[in-house]
C-alpha cells in the first residue's frame, strides 16, 4: 500500500510540475468508453511449472465513465469509474502416450475499477495524441471459479482468490479527434498491472506472485459539458487558446 500512496504522490507533483500554461476557462470533459481486454495472471511459481500445460489469456470486454478535467494547455486530471472482466486460461494437449486427453480451463474474475490518471497531450487542436498514466484500485465483484475441468492435481490456484481488493499502476497512449459539435472521439490502447496480488504471497503462501495485468483496446466518445470562468484576474498579456 505505501508504493500505491508513493504512485499518488508522484502523479500529483508530475502534474504540478508539467501544468504550464494554465487556460483562463477550464475544460471539463464527462463520457463513456468500452473495449476489448486480453488479461492473464503472473504466477511465480508458474503454472506450467506445477503441471505439463500452457497458460495463455482470456479474452473479455471492459466499460465504463470517464470525467476529465483540464485547467492546463496540455495537461490535464482524468478519473474513471470501470468494468473489467480479467482472468487467465489454461490448456493441456492430448498425449496418446500417457492417454491424457485434450482439455481446457478459463478462470473470469470481474472488477469494478476506479483510475486516477495524469492525461498530457500534444498535436494541433482537433487531432491530438496522447499519455495517460497514474494509480488505479479496484475491487473482485463476482469470482467464476473455474469454466472447465482442472489441470492442476494440487488445486492451488483453483480456490477462490484471497484478496479481493486490488491495486496497481495504469498505462495508455492513444489518439483523439475533437469535432465542432458532435463531442470527442478517442481510440486508446492501455496496459494494467496489478501490485496487490489475488493470493496471499507471504512466505508461508504458495505463491510469491500472483498479480493480473492486461491489455485493453478502448473506444471513448466524451462531451465537454461546462466551461467554467477562472476565478482570478487573467495575466497581463496572456492570449488564450482554447486547446486541449
Amino acid at each position: 500500500m505505501k508504493r500505491f500512496i508513493h504512485i499518488v504522490c508522484f502523479v500529483a507533483l508530475a502534474y504540478t510540475a508539467v501544468a504550464q500554461p494554465r487556460l483562463r476557462v477550464p475544460e471539463i470533459y464527462i463520457g463513456i468508453h468500452g473495449g476489448v481486454t486480453a488479461s492473464s495472471v503472473m504466477f511465480n511459481p508458474t503454472v506450467a511449472n506445477m503441471t505439463p500445460i500452457t497458460q495463455a489469456c482470456v479474452l473479455g470486454g471492459n466499460g465504463g465513465l470517464v470525467f476529465r478535467y483540464g485547467g492546463h494547455k496540455c495537461c490535464a486530471i482524468q478519473v474513471e469509474l470501470n468494468y473489467q472482466h480479467r482472468g487467465w486460461r489454461e490448456h493441456q494437449a492430448a498425449d496418446e502416450a500417457t492417454g491424457i486427453a485434450e482439455s481446457t480451463y478459463n478462470r473470469e474474475l470481474h472488477y469494478i475499477e476506479l483510475p486516477l490518471l495524469m492525461h498530457l497531450n500534444f498535436g494541433n487542436e482537433r487531432c491530438r495524441g496522447f499519455l495517460n498514466l497514474g494509480p488505479q484500485i479496484g475491487y473482485c465483484v463476482f469470482d467464476n471459479n473455474g469454466i472447465g475441468t482442472p489441470l492442476n492435481e494440487s488445486k492451488t490456484h483453483y480456490r477462490p482468490i484471497d484478496k479481493p481488493f486490488d491495486w496497481g499502476l495504469a498505462g495508455g497512449v492513444g489518439v483523439y479527434f475533437r469535432s465542432k459539435n458532435a463531442g470527442l472521439y478517442q481510440l486508446e490502447a492501455r496496459f494494467n498491472y496489478s501490485f496487490g496480488g489475488i493470493f496471499g504471497t507471504q512466505l508461508t503462501d504458495h505463491f510469491s506472485m500472483a498479480s493480473p495485468m492486461d491489455l485493453s483496446i478502448n473506444l471513448a466518445w466524451m462531451w465537454e459539458i461546462k466551461k467554467i470562468k477562472r476565478l482570478y484576474k487573467p495575466l497581463n498579456n496572456y492570449k488564450y487558446e482554447n486547446k486541449f
